[in-house]
């Protein structure tokens, strides 16, 4: 007997950021960050479902989830949008009917352990139970998805449990069964051999595979998911969620395409965006290596890498940094070769001779050795530095002052020379920095010039530093067609970022317009 939906040619991927990602300690969402998380994934990534929220948790996600439902009917996704219910007598269903959704995520229990421990109630009380709140969910025009909690450990430890839990619901208007790993107890190959049972056993099931991570084995367990046949996989943007998270949404949409012969709906080339806006709203930071989204992870810093790739590309994988709208790195530092300068003078559309070639790499390689940190930006002062002729300022900061009080919101006046040309201005910001850039930005328009968007701000202080120790003050700004990163360094942690400021002034200002 055939199944229509096992090994389809399209994954579906219903992202749970807004519900589950939630569950992230120190994340919740306002309702206005809810609809634009929802807006992001459903019209811009192109996500088949997503879960929006979770019933009767508190008037703040109500409110957050009918505005959603309002957007998405406007805008045809009604019919995409999920929530998770419980089996409560009904009052998650007439929650979720309040909000204006179509289709409850009726949470069960998938595991023998959790339904007679938890929830202290034999099989057949809970089932009955469940049969109830889906026969009034069905009456109430909603559609109903079933998650059984704890399935992983219920297909280890209690197998007979989960294939009566399953026949029992052969006989109610369920869509899909969602199949969680609850506790991040899989790998790969259970994973494989749990799925082929249960397809065994139930050959007509629509089947959805919820992963998460505590042994970072999430994506693998997903990978053999589908490969297994699987209908549907949860995600979560950037892998947020409980413990050590979800299933990244990034992660998965490459392996999919790239390790398998099925595809996705999702759009590439937004992941990355979609990663950054979350980190921004979160509070949470991926990690430099994070794959796929990672600030580094196309970087090359070996100087025999860059070599490879100039002359075939050799060191290159199906991984290409423009499909994410990104572009390949060549780091500067102890370990880079004359291939790695090389490929960042062509950027920069610079041209040096030998003698001037050789002695810019060794001066790279000496401010590696000593660990700092060494960008493309740094490249213009480097290469003046080792000419002995000052760099050309074309901005300069003739005076600043900045005041914070406590009493007072904070203000910054400027004093800028450009051409030599003369102009000052004050602001008032939320923050010393901000009122400083604000007022320089009022400076600069005069010029005709637009300051870029500060994309980010990182703050590096030597661990157990005292309060005069030198700050690093790293600022990234938006460019195209990859961010420009400029470091400032100095014992004052505004200065510093004031440093990283001007740098990037005089490395944009030349550009028609000001456009960066």
């Amino acid at each position: 007997m055939s199944n229509e939906y096992r090994h389809s040619t399209y994954v579906e991927i219903m992202d749970t950021t807004l519900r589950d990602g939630e569950q992230t300690p120190g994340v919740a969402y306002t309702p206005v960050e809810k609809l634009q998380i929802a807006q992001l994934l459903l019209s811009k990534l192109r996500v088949d479902r997503l879960e929006a929220g979770s019933a009767r948790v508190s008037a703040g996600e109500q409110e957050a989830v009918t505005r959603i439902a309002a957007w998405a009917d406007k805008h045809g996704f009604l019919r995409r949008l999920e929530i998770l219910g419980f089996v409560d007598d009904g009052k998650s269903v007439d929650w979720i009917c309040e909000t204006g959704c179509k289709t409850v995520n009726l949470l069960v229990k998938g595991s023998e352990k959790h339904c007679r421990i938890q929830l202290r109630k034999t099989p057949e009380e809970h089932f009955r139970q469940v049969g109830e709140n889906i026969a009034y969910a069905t009456r109430k025009g909603l559609e109903v998805n079933v998650y059984l909690e704890d399935w992983s450990n219920g297909m280890r430890d209690s197998f007979q449990y989960v294939h009566a839990f399953m026949t029992f619901l052969r006989d109610f208007p369920v869509t899909r069964l969602m199949l969680p790993d609850t506790l991040g107890i899989l790998n790969p190959v259970l994973t494989a051999r749990y799925f082929d049972w249960i397809y065994a056993a139930f050959p007509q099931a629509r089947l959805d595979f919820h992963a998460h991570n505590d042994y970072g084995l999430a994506t693998a367990n997903s990978l053999a998911a589908v490969k297994a046949g699987v209908n549907g996989i949860h995600t979560t943007i950037n892998g947020l969620g409980e413990r050590a998270g979800n299933q990244s949404l990034c992660e998965i949409a490459a392996v999919i395409h790239d390790m398998t012969g099925r595809k996705t709906h999702l759009a590439e080339r937004q992941l990355q965006y979609a990663a950054t806006l979350l980190q921004t709203i979160s509070g949470k930071r991926n990690s430099a290596n994070t794959p796929i989204v990672g600030s580094d992870v196309f970087t090359q810093t070996c100087g025999v890498h860059a070599d490879g790739d100039k002359k075939g590309d050799l060191y290159a994988n199906k991984l290409l940094p423009e499909r994410f709208r990104r572009k390949r790195v060549y780091a500067l530092g102890k370990l880079s070769g004359k291939a790695s300068l090389e490929k960042n003078l062509d950027e920069m559309g610079l041209e040096l001779d030998m003698a001037l070639h050789s002695k810019v790499l060794q001066e790279i390689v000496r401010l590696g050795d000593k660990k700092k940190n060494v960008t493309p930006a740094d490249l213009p002062f480097i290469i003046s530095d080792v000419l002995r002729t000052p760099f050309t300022d074309k901005v300069k900061f003739i005076d600043y002052q900045i005041i914070t009080s406590s009493s007072k919101t904070p203000w910054a006046s400027v004093t800028i020379s450009y051409n030599g040309e003369t102009v000052k201005n004050e602001s008032h910001g939320d923050g010393g920095y901000d009122a400083f850039v604000k007022a320089v930005r009022k400076c600069m328009k005069s010029f005709d010039f637009h300051l870029p968007r500060l994309l980010d701000y990182e703050v590096h202080i030597p661990p157990g530093g005292k309060t005069d120790a030198l700050v690093e003050t790293t600022i990234t700004w938006e460019n195209e067609p990859e961010p420009l990163r400029t470091i400032g360094i100095d014992s004052d942690q505004t200065a510093a970022a004031i440093e990283a400021t001007l740098k990037m002034l005089n490395l944009t200002v030349s550009k028609p317009n000001g456009q960066t």
